[in-house]
C-alpha cells in the first residue's frame, strides 16, 4: 500500500477554485465521499484524498468496478421503486457527489412530481447542493446538511416537513453509508429512529460492502481503508440481512447488487469484483 504522506506528493495542497472561502473543508483529511469520487475518475477531491485513494486501488484493484455497480444498484432501485412500486418520495440518506444519474433524475423521469430530499454531512457536497436541488416543475428537491448518526436532525428539520409528507409512504436509501459504522447494533438503532416514524409501507433500500465475494481481496481493501483512517467494515450476508431487521425483505433479498433486478451490464459483471450486497425491505 502506498504510504499516504509520499503518495501526496505532486499534489497541490491549495484549494480547487470551486472551493469556496468560509467552509471548513479539512483538506488534510480524506473523506469517503471524495475519495469514492476521485476513485470513479471526478474532481471533486484534495491530496488527501488522492493519496488514499490510489493506496486503496493498489491493495482493492477491482474496487473501482464494485463502485459502479453499487451506483448503478442505486439507479435500478430508485426506478423501480417509482415505476413498480409507485413511490413518489424518497428521503437519500448520505446523497455523496453529484454524479449522473441522480436519484431525482431516475424518479423524475418516471413520475415529474416526485420529491425528493437528499442528505448528506461533507461540506464539499453542500458546495454542489445545487446540481441536487434542480427539479422538475411538478416535483422538489431539497438538500439537508445533516448526518446519518443524527435521525433527530433529520427527522425535525424544516428541510424535511417542506419535502415530504410522513403520512403517506417513502422511500428511504441508505446507499453505501453503514459499512463506514462497524457496530451493527448502531446501525440497526439508527434505522430504526429513521423508520419509526414513516407511514406503513415505506421502503429502506440499503447497500453494505461485503466480503464474500472476494474475501483476500477485499480483506486487504478494507485494511487499506482503515489504515487511512476511514474506518470500513465487510459484512458477510447473515450481518447484511440482519440490517434489515424488522422489516419485509422484498425480492430477491439480499444479493450482490449485480443480481438485484439486473440490467444488461449488472448481468454481464464478474461477482468476484462485486464487493456489495444490496435489497429493500417494507415496513409493515
Amino acid at each position: 500500500m502506498t504510504d499516504s504522506g509520499d503518495a501526496t506528493r505532486g499534489y497541490s495542497a491549495v484549494a480547487p477554485d470551486w472551493a469556496p472561502g468560509g467552509i471548513d473543508l479539512k483538506t488534510d483529511v480524506p473523506h469517503s465521499a471524495r475519495v469514492y469520487d476521485y476513485i470513479l475518475g471526478g474532481k471533486d477531491n484534495f491530496a488527501a484524498d488522492r493519496a488514499a485513494a490510489e493506496g486503496i486501488v493498489k491493495s482493492w484493484p477491482h474496487l473501482p468496478v464494485s463502485m459502479r455497480s453499487n451506483r448503478n444498484f442505486m439507479a435500478r432501485v430508485a426506478r423501480v421503486l417509482a415505476t413498480e412500486h409507485g413511490f413518489r418520495q424518497f428521503l437519500d440518506i448520505g446523497t455523496g457527489l453529484p454524479t449522473a444519474p441522480n436519484l431525482h433524475d431516475v424518479v423524475q423521469e418516471v413520475a415529474p412530481a416526485s420529491r425528493v430530499l437528499y442528505v448528506d454531512n461533507d461540506p464539499i457536497v453542500l458546495v454542489h447542493a445545487r446540481a441536487l436541488l434542480t427539479s422538475t416543475e411538478e416535483g422538489r428537491t431539497s438538500y439537508l446538511d445533516a448526518d446519518f448518526s443524527d435521525p433527530e436532525a433529520i427527522l425535525r428539520s424544516p428541510e424535511l416537513r417542506k419535502t415530504l409528507d410522513l403520512t403517506r409512504p417513502v422511500a428511504v436509501s441508505i446507499i453505501a453509508v453503514v459499512h463506514f459504522i462497524v457496530d451493527d447494533d448502531v446501525v440497526r438503532a439508527l434505522i430504526e429512529q429513521i423508520m419509526a416514524p414513516l407511514a406503513s409501507g415505506s421502503v429502506l433500500a440499503l447497500s453494505t460492502c461485503t466480503a464474500d465475494s472476494a474475501p483476500d481481496e477485499v480483506a486487504v481493501g478494507v485494511g487499506a481503508y482503515n489504515a487511512s483512517g476511514i474506518p470500513l467494515i465487510a459484512r458477510d450476508k447473515a450481518r447484511a440481512e440482519g440490517l434489515f431487521a424488522g422489516l419485509e425483505l422484498l425480492d430477491p433479498g439480499v444479493v450482490l447488487v449485480n443480481h438485484w433486478h439486473p440490467d444488461e451490464a449488472a448481468a454481464a459483471t464478474d461477482d468476484a469484483h462485486v464487493h456489495m450486497y444490496g435489497g429493500i425491505a417494507r415496513k409493515k
